[in-house]
């Protein structure tokens, strides 16, 4: 016989323990191998305000239950009812509540958590707001696609081969795939680089030199696909782990080298300043030359994207300057080219007349003329430690650290000397 506490209500049942806690029981069908009945059940604590919370709890399980019963729900692709509870705590808001809340079917949210067509924009939006305003999170074990994405803003060569490179280096030996995706290439078309990825379910995502906003981190989480941003355009959300290069340190570098060589005039071409990378080299920069007593002088200090033509065009404008500067240190090895380029069209001498720096290594600027002195971005490494990242959390398991930066290293080549 039940506990005389027990308390039946139309589904579902709450049974009063010895201890004072409520226990939630709901009837969840035969379990087709065994022939046997199937429950959810649920420990609510004692409390004043344990009946309350029970309730709620029994009409929740009820949810789950209906969402297992619908067969055009996520009972297609999730694991049995006991391994998708095993994953589920409490308090936490189900696909069933979702559609509730969102005033759709449990089939529409599961649509919209798996990128799939059929659902109007309007509704799809509406479901999302409602994923992320409620928290919801994917409890049951997803079958993934046994590959891991790199999403890219703009294919950059010169370094989207090299990250690539270090993706495929650590999910090569995890029997693993990797594909690319250009976010700035889908946004243009008006396509959603996010929803692209629900559709293909990968085991995780790397994010390259990406800025997120909060419906493409939402959508992402509650669909339960793993994230790690690899040199994020601003700072990540605190719960997307990230990977980095010590740009502050790289800029230190860089400026006590051409100070070293006797330099005074310095100037700085840095990259946009909603870059956080761009950020801190320039804080890298400054705090270097304050600390040798050669404050950088704001008047040449110019920003721009990290482009050739930036660099090209804010070196022919300080170049003219009645007193020019006699060393650039640039934001990225593309504007150090654009530097080279604007000397050579005033006649100036790299580096007689000139030095430059540069950042990143690229390939490209150890075969110009004369070969650039640079600081370089371990990017193949970066993209391994962002892949081991995104494995372990595939894996359930919690990072040591959510944020690693690499070390950058300056490399001495022929574009710097000392000023005449």
């Amino acid at each position: 016989m039940a506990n005389p506490g027990a308390r039946r209500q139309a589904r579902g049942e709450v049974e009063q323990l010895p201890s004072g806690s409520l226990r939630v029981r709901v009837y969840a069908g035969v379990d087709p191998g065994t022939g046997k009945r199937r429950y959810l059940t649920e420990t609510v604590p004692a409390g004043p305000a344990a009946r309350r919370e029970a309730e709620t709890v029994r009409v929740r399980l009820l949810g789950e239950v209906e969402a297992l019963r619908d067969p055009g729900a996520e009972q297609r692709s999730a694991p049995p009812a006991e391994v998708r509870r095993r994953g589920r705590k409490r308090g936490e808001v189900t696909v069933a509540a979702v559609a509730r809340l969102a005033g759709v079917s449990a089939p529409t949210v599961s649509k919209v958590l798996n990128g799939r067509p059929g659902v109007a924009a309007t509704t799809r939006r509406r479901v999302e707001a409602t994923l992320r305003e409620h928290g919801y999170r994917r409890p049951e074990a997803v079958v993934r696609a046994p590959n891991v994405e790199v999403v890219f803003f703009g294919m950059q060569s010169y370094l989207a081969v090299e990250v690539m490179h270090g993706v495929e280096r650590v999910a090569g030996a995890h029997r693993l795939a990797v594909g690319f995706t250009d976010a700035e290439r889908r946004q243009a078309t008006g396509g959603s680089w996010a929803r692209d990825l629900l559709s293909r379910q990968p085991y995780g995502v790397v994010a390259v030199h990406l800025g997120f906003a909060t419906e493409q981190l939402g959508l992402l989480a509650s669909s339960g696909i793993p994230l790690v941003a690899l040199d994020p355009t601003g700072e990540p959300d605190h719960s997307v782990p990230s990977v980095g290069a010590t740009n502050w340190s790289g800029g230190i570098a860089a400026a006590r080298h051409v100070l070293s060589l006797g330099h005074q005039r310095v100037a700085v071409i840095a990259g946009p300043a909603e870059r956080m990378c761009a950020r801190a080299r320039l804080g890298g920069i400054r705090a270097a030359m304050d600390e040798l007593g050669v404050p950088l002088d704001d008047r040449l200090v110019r920003i721009g994207r990290f482009s050739f033509e930036d660099g090209h065009d804010h070196a022919r404008e300080l170049l003219r300057l009645p007193d020019p500067p006699t060393a650039v240190l640039c934001g990225n090895d593309l504007q150090a080219l654009g530097v080279y380029e604007a000397a050579r069209q005033a006649g100036v001498r790299v580096p007689d007349d000139l030095s430059v720096v540069g950042f990143d290594d690229i390939p490209a600027v150890r075969w110009c003329g004369p070969p650039l002195t640079t600081v370089r971005q371990p990017m193949v490494e970066m993209g391994a430690a962002a892949a081991e990242l995104v494995l372990a959390l595939a894996a359930g398991r919690t990072p040591d650290q959510t944020r690693v930066e690499l070390p950058t290293t300056l490399l001495v080549r022929d574009s710097t000397a000392p000023p005449r």
